[in-house]
């Protein structure tokens, strides 16, 4: 796969991961002993650095504080080859974080999201880099943005042809999604997800396609994936069967796999669940958001 002169651009969360992993059950109520660890995080810059690292040129449209935390993540997207010159910085601001806290078994227990400067990326501020997204390969866009950002990408994508992928980020923000989403290529989720817009699977997946998502990717962990498109039955792919130590992030290099693979053909989605569901089991061996090792090779291997 050869790395495209034009750049993915991924519009979203940019945080500080906080990890909290319990040493035993946790009691609620109680002081529970853990053990912490923090990274840089946010879905879609997640999703960046996975594309980073594997060669691809990457640009990151997002928000940050002026505080340590936003100069730690600035630096260390420069480090591994984000663009990140359409991030916007917001003075006297404390930029966004994201605690998981984690069960023995590295499943998640509780997360706490803190977000609220991604609430900035409006139209208005979007605005700034409408020249980059329209000389974009491909544009991937997270469900933490507000509800008034999506109409603009959406109409954006129609009129461009430049795919839009789009990757929830909870059960809770499925609903700053707008019911027309024509111009979607892609939406990825999890079963939580789906089951917001109906209980039966077979069902969510007819009304997404009704309102114009082209594709959509659920994932369902251990289980594997299920991929719909339009007029065909959903396909299940399994998952990798890996040594679990820590499972945030892996959604999100299930995204940055399914990515790279589109952008070698955009239509391929059975190659793109392949190659998004070997990231996420690399990725699942890991306590970090995103594998330290990944490389180019990841891709000419596969």
């Amino acid at each position: 796969m050869t790395s495209p002169a034009a750049p993915i651009v991924c519009i979203g969360g940019l945080n500080i991961d906080r990890k909290l992993k319990l040493f035993a059950r946790s009691l609620h109520g109680s002081s529970n002993p853990c053990e912490s660890h923090e990274t840089p995080g946010g879905v879609v810059r997640n999703v960046a650095e996975n594309l980073a690292r594997l060669g691809l040129p990457v640009s990151l449209v997002a928000a940050v504080g002026d505080d340590a935390g936003g100069r730690m993540l600035l630096e260390q997207a420069a480090t591994v080859g984000i663009d990140m010159r359409a991030v916007i910085r917001l003075r006297r601001h404390a930029s966004d974080s994201y605690t998981a806290v984690l069960a023995p078994d590295g499943s998640l227990e509780l997360g706490l999201a803190a977000m609220p400067l991604v609430e900035s990326l409006n139209p208005w501020a979007l605005a700034a880099s409408q020249a980059l997204r329209a000389s974009a390969a491909l544009v991937v866009a997270d469900g933490n943005l507000p509800t008034d950002a999506w109409p603009l990408l959406l109409g954006e994508a129609r009129a461009s042809g430049i795919p839009l992928v789009g990757v929830a980020v909870s059960e809770a923000k499925m609903e700053r999604l707008p019911h027309d989403l024509q111009g979607l290529h892609l939406l990825v989720m999890n079963a939580g997800e789906l089951a917001t817009v109906a209980a039966d699977p077979n069902e969510a997946f007819d009304a997404l396609h009704a309102r114009g998502v082209g594709c959509v990717l659920v994932s369902k962990g251990a289980a594997g994936l299920l991929l719909s498109t339009p007029g065909r039955a959903p396909r299940h792919w399994p998952a990798p069967q890996v040594e679990v130590m820590d499972v945030t992030g892996a959604g999100d290099a299930l995204s940055a796999g399914v990515c790279a693979s589109l952008l070698n053909d955009p239509d391929d989605f059975d190659a793109a669940a392949r190659l998004g569901l070997d990231l996420a089991a690399l990725t699942l061996q890991t306590e970090d958001s995103v594998h330290g090792d990944l490389n180019p090779d990841f891709l000419t291997t596969r």
